[in-house]
């Protein structure tokens, strides 16, 4: 040994002197780096060339002599670990041999003559016991390091039972000859109830343990009723009490994240288990029912049986193996040898009656701490795919064969009906959650949707002159603009080999965008809005099953703990009120601002006409631009070419025979209907805007009565020669002057109101709005021709006179302004009438101020003059005039000819003119009889 211990040594010095050396090394390379800009600083480039070659040079000796120092330690190592080994075998032969000898020795039968008296006897017995009694605490210590709590249990009984033999428990125990000649014993007296709690710590810290197996944990039980001696209803009351425990501990766990997941599943599993140990521990089958092979039940009292049965299957079964190859264990009385552990009390089963109530007291009792626990657990969890993650990993742990194998029927057996633990414990615990998680995400979607729509609004309100404006803010104060100008966007890039029918339904050309009018900024923030929801819907739909999840789930597993999609349809009603309480907040943040703007709006150059009309697009455009907006409301979980299309309206369906809508597409059909509703409402705020200012300055050059202002707005008159009878028969050719273009004033009030109509791009505005603009702008052109009547009339000396001429001329404008500015809607029809009789009015004050022989000569003329200056500027003021007024008198003219058709480009008013197409026979007689009645009412006016 010491020759082997000495190579060993110098090895060991060898490998300290090498360290040594590796640290001192690199602590000079530290020093040296820490040095090395003073280096570079002081020395050349040579120099330090050299210098590394030097360093290098070293490292390399340094290296070698490491390698060579343990080369030729390694040998010495090698020898001292055979000569090591050598002595291990030598030891193992030697230790047979003594067994062997062992063994030999208690086979053999003595000779007669060996007995001894009994008084020997006695003593060797005494000694026997003596020595079992120091060996036990190290077989005990073995058997609790083994997890062997019952065998550990047995041998504590069987040293008390020895003390009592030995008579070392009494009061006199101290003044006993054998403690004075073995003092060691009082030790071992002292150590006995610390080993009695050692076993109970254990086997109790086993009981909360869920990987223990069934056997284990009956076992353990059985060691606490013998240590403690309690009853079989005490051991399902520790058992019970150490699974709270074990769940509460569980729950308290600190958590990181993805270990949530890990602590619902383990807690779910430790339920399940505590339900099929309590089955296969404590339940026992009633009399005159044959026992189920496949559900084992009773091993507390089976266990018991085998551990204090009165016929034990062989002698000494408390002790071990080894013990009984001991030269002393044949003087062992025979108390000790066959000694077997009892109980008090008999081990009575439990009754169904009481281990059902039991273990629904501790459900109940269990189902607080967990409902809590949970809840604090969840909180930490900030996504729905977490959720739907968590929910089903405890599925698959539930639905697995080790979960679920006979579950029903221990429940039946156990607690009389079927249990679940998540609908009962944790399935409104997480749509809690889920609620929780679907409202934040849509309020941080309302609050950034408020703070974005403030941001454009204040960026809109900048005047257009400034030079700040950005290219958007450009765009967005002048549509026309936007319109008329190429971008790289315009045409998608696979535009050449991709047809339109191919594009999915959210591809959208920059062209399509520019038709509909819809400005980058709306662009930027619908986009903007979309791309939120759609992260919540997809964060939503994870939750929620898949198309091809739910034919094949009921088929694979074959059993299913429970239905995990059971609660589909409240998350997607929490995701559509949700969805919808958005919508109405960021409407109501639209509200507030048109509320506000609406007292502030001046003139048609007003800044906050642009935040206005900005508004009033996005409404309009939400829908179309927020797919995800439909897909939250509608709840639909597949792609968007899912999405149900919204059923006709009843007068296309037939009449009474209205489709039935469901409340999804109806609630869709509502949110669109409230942001059309707010989209005209700012409409309404501009036409009122733009009609007031413009109608403003036509009304004060109308009522200017000067001559300068007459002569300032009049315009070129035609020359007519018309031919008239005399008395005498004879006709006399005569020439006439009569209006053929309306007053300046007039001409400027219907373009600029073009002007304005066409910035904002008025193409796309709703039919309503231009009717209401056109109805306003009537009204207050009417309002100005009744103010200047009523000046007239008044007959002040100061006036100038109404002459014919002008009587004329405002007979013309009036009558052009009526037919341009005339709304030709079935809703307008009340409207018309009251328009018609105050503009009838007027018009018969001023045919007053003319010649009545001269106004029947004039009138035909002057219809005539009429309807080519509405031919002539149909197409001017087409956003205007739309499609009713066009061409009104071309159905006569082309009478002889080929008949026409009019294909209207757009649903709304258009600027340019309508292509025309050849139309069908069957079309003639219906668009020839349009025509005539169209020439009809003109001639009427």
């Amino acid at each position: 040994m010491a020759a082997a211990a000495a190579p060993a040594a110098r090895a060991g010095a060898g490998v300290g002197v090498g360290a040594g050396v590796g640290v001192g090394a690199v602590a000079a390379m530290a020093a040296r780096g820490a040095e090395a800009e003073a280096l570079f600083e002081a020395h050349t480039t040579a120099e330090l060339r050299a210098a590394e070659r030097r360093l290098r040079a070293g490292i390399e000796q340094k290296r070698e002599e490491l390698r060579q120092m343990v080369g030729e330690r390694y040998r010495d190592l090698i020898e001292a670990a055979d000569t090591i080994a050598e002595m291990r075998r030598s030891a193992e032969r030697l230790l047979g041999a003594v067994r062997g000898l062992q063994r030999g020795g208690t086979a053999r039968p003595g000779p007669a003559s060996t007995a001894r008296p009994p008084a020997h006897q006695s003593f060797y017995g005494a000694a026997a016991q003596l020595k079992l009694l120091l060996e036990v605490p190290e077989q005990l210590w073995g058997a609790v390091e083994g997890g062997r709590y019952l065998p550990a249990a047995r041998l504590h009984l069987l040293g008390a039972h020895l003390r009592r033999q030995l008579q070392l428990d009494t009061p006199r125990a101290r003044s006993s000859p054998i403690l004075a000649r073995f003092p060691i014993l009082l030790r071992q007296v002292a150590a006995a109830s610390h080993l009695r709690s050692t076993i109970l710590q254990e086997s109790k810290a086993l009981l909360r343990c869920p990987t223990g197996s069934d056997q284990a944990v009956a076992e353990a039980l059985c060691a606490i009723m013998l240590l403690e001696d309690s009853s079989p209803r005490q051991a399902l009351a520790d058992f019970l009490l150490a699974r709270k425990l074990a769940i509460q501990q569980l729950l308290n766990q600190p958590h990181h994240g993805a270990g949530i997941k890990a602590q619902v599943c383990s807690l779910m599993e430790l339920l399940t288990t505590t339900l099929y140990q309590a089955h296969a521990v404590f339940y026992t089958v009633p009399e005159g029912m044959a026992p189920d092979p496949a559900l084992p039940c009773g091993l507390l009292f089976s266990t018991l049986e085998s551990t204090t049965g009165q016929n034990p299957a062989g002698r000494g079964g408390v002790l071990e193996e080894d013990l009984k190859l001991s030269s002393w264990f044949k003087y062992l009385p025979e108390s000790v040898v066959e000694f077997q552990p009892t109980l008090r009390t008999l081990a009575h089963p439990i009754s169904q009656e009481y281990l059902r109530e039991t273990l629904q007291q501790w459900i109940t009792m269990c189902s607080d701490d967990i409902r809590t626990g949970v809840r604090t657990l969840l909180v930490y969890v900030k996504s729905m795919k977490g959720l739907a993650g968590i929910r089903d990993a405890v599925w698959e742990l539930l639905s697995s064969e080790s979960g679920s194998h006979n579950w029903e029927a221990v429940c039946r057996r156990l607690l009389d009906r079927p249990v679940s633990f998540w609908e009962e414990l944790l399935q409104q615990l997480f749509l809690d959650r889920l609620q929780t998680l679907t409202k934040e995400g849509f309020d941080s979607i309302s609050s950034s949707s408020k703070q974005l729509l403030a941001l454009a609004l204040q960026e809109l309100e900048v005047k257009a002159g400034s030079c700040a404006l950005s290219k958007q803010i450009q765009l967005e104060h002048n549509v026309a603009l936007f319109l008329w100008s190429e971008s790289p966007g315009d045409l998608p890039g696979d535009a050449a080999w991709v047809s339109v029918g191919q594009r999915g339904p959210f591809a959208r050309s920059g062209l399509a965008m520019k038709a509909q009018a819809l400005t980058p900024c709306v662009q930027s923030f619908c986009s903007t809005l979309d791309s939120k929801l759609k992260a919540r819907l997809e964060d939503v739909l994870s939750y929620l099953p898949t198309d091809d999840s739910v034919p094949k789930e009921p088929a694979v597993p074959p059993r299913s703990a429970f239905d995990r999609f059971a609660d589909a349809g409240t998350v997607q009603g929490l995701l559509r009120d949700h969805c919808v309480a958005c919508v109405q907040h960021l409407l109501g943040c639209v509200r507030e601002q048109l509320q506000s703007a609406q007292s502030q709006l001046g003139s048609p150059g007003d800044a906050r006409l642009n935040a206005v009309l900005f508004m009033a697009r996005l409404c309009q455009a939400l829908p179309e631009l927020c797919p995800h907006l439909q897909r939250c409301v509608l709840g639909q979980a597949g792609g968007a070419e899912l999405a149900p299309k919204e059923p006709r309206s009843a007068k296309k369906l037939g009449k009474g025979k209205a489709q039935e809508v469901s409340p999804e597409l109806a609630k869709w059909q509502g949110v669109k209907a409230e942001l059309l509703q707010q989209s005209l409402l700012a409409y309404q705020l501009w036409s009122s805007a733009v009609t007031k200012g413009l109608v403003q300055g036509f009304t004060h050059t109308l009522l200017l009565d000067t001559a300068g202002s007459v002569l300032a707005t009049a315009t070129n008159w035609d020359e007519i020669e018309i031919q008239e009878e005399t008395e005498s028969g004879s006709s006399v050719t005569s020439k006439i002057r009569l209006p053929v273009q309306p007053s300046w004033h007039v001409q400027c009030l219907l373009f600029s109101l073009c002007q304005e109509v066409n910035r904002v791009g008025g193409h796309t505005l709703p039919k309503v709005t231009l009717q209401e603009l056109l109805r306003s702008c009537l009204a207050e052109v009417l309002a100005a021709y009744e103010k200047l009547v009523e000046q007239k009339q008044e007959k002040r000396p100061d006036s100038f006179p109404l002459t014919q001429s002008r009587a004329l001329q405002l007979l013309y404008d009036l009558r052009y302004l009526s037919i341009i500015l005339t709304a030709k809607s079935e809703d307008t029809k009340p409207s018309r009438i009251k328009q018609d009789s105050g503009i009838e009015k007027v018009i018969d004050f001023l045919e007053g101020h003319i010649d009545p022989f001269d106004l029947d000569v004039f009138t035909p003329h002057l219809n005539g003059n009429l309807n080519r200056l509405v031919q002539r500027t149909s197409v001017l003021f087409g956003l205007l005039t739309g499609t009713e007024n066009q061409y009104t008198s071309r159905g006569s003219t082309l009478s002889s000819q080929e008949l026409h058709n009019i294909l209207p480009l757009a649903s709304s008013q258009i600027r340019f003119g309508l292509l025309p197409l050849s139309m069908s026979s069957s079309r003639k007689s219906k668009s020839t009889a349009r025509s005539t009645e169209r020439v009809q009412w003109d001639a009427a006016l």
